[in-house]
């Protein structure tokens, strides 16, 4: 049994942070300098070089990328040869309050969804754990933005919808949202399991790496095909035209019931903020 004491946890969630909220991650950087290359609308090219800019000065200059700093997610896996010698949930939570106050960053979660009175230290995290095999703690983190929240769905569709059902839903997804999430987007799928099931698969496929393949042939190419599809919409960065609407469709799927199709979309805005702690 390996012991961790919980102000590592504490110290590595603060530390992560602090950085996901300045550093845009590099494939992300490379996918936005790839579309600018490839954009042939002058306004559109002008919207990609500004959010590389944008992205830049945020790196040299220690400031967050996007004024909107998130509510924070967090997935955890803890080894079944781990034990604690604290509380998980707190040691996050600290580690949150330390990274938004000592880091400067917005502070913007509220107590109640209906009352809005600020906590003032963007907690508390919403935190998904999971034991797995081994003696690590590997915490998965994302300053998610409402902006691109907002556009996210989850719908229960029957087994009569097919692939080209999915894909529809999806796209018209992305017309309605329009402008709104700030593409070019990195676009999460969860098809499978129940309600909530779906949305977590969706929310875990944001944080997947935008260069990786997804190990599923068949799934594989349904991303490249929504992605294509999502494209062919021409809304453009930021919503002013333009060939680059998606970075990158991530798909996740469970089994399900024989009578239900759950489909969970959940939409990244182009600042597509995550870091990984291993401990």
């Amino acid at each position: 049994m390996r012991e961790i004491d919980v102000k590592e946890i504490t110290n590595s969630v603060k530390e992560a942070l602090i950085k996901a909220c300045e550093v845009i991650p590099s494939n992300v950087k490379e996918a936005l300098e790839k579309a600018l290359s490839e954009e042939t609308d002058e306004l559109s090219k002008k919207v990609l070089s500004t959010i590389i800019l944008n992205d830049e000065l945020a790196l040299t200059n220690h400031l967050p990328i996007c004024q909107d700093t998130g509510i924070v997610v967090c997935f955890v896996e803890i080894g079944y040869d781990v034990h604690l010698n604290g509380d998980l949930y707190e040691a996050i939570n600290e580690g949150v309050r330390a990274a938004y106050t000592e880091g400067y960053l917005r502070k913007s979660v509220v107590k109640d969804p209906l009352n809005r009175i600020n906590t003032h230290d963007n907690t508390p995290a919403i935190i998904h754990v999971e034991f797995v095999k081994g003696d690590k703690i590997t915490i998965r983190l994302a300053p998610k933005g409402a902006g691109s929240e907002n556009m996210s769905f989850v719908k229960m569709l029957t087994p009569a919808y097919k692939e080209e059902d999915i894909i529809e839903e999806v796209v018209k997804a992305i017309k309605e949202a329009g402008g709104k999430p700030c593409p070019p987007l990195v676009v999460g799928i969860g098809i499978g399991g129940d309600l909530e099931k779906a949305a977590l698969l969706a929310k875990r496929a944001i944080f997947r790496e935008l260069d990786d393949t997804n190990e599923n042939e068949y799934y594989n190419s349904l991303e490249q095909k929504l992605k294509t599809k999502i494209n062919e919409t021409l809304i453009g960065p930021m919503g002013y035209g333009g060939k680059t609407t998606c970075l990158a469709v991530k798909i996740n799927y469970y089994p399900c019931h024989i009578a239900s199709l759950p489909l969970a979309v959940n939409i990244q805005c182009h600042a597509a903020r995550h870091k990984t702690i291993i401990i």
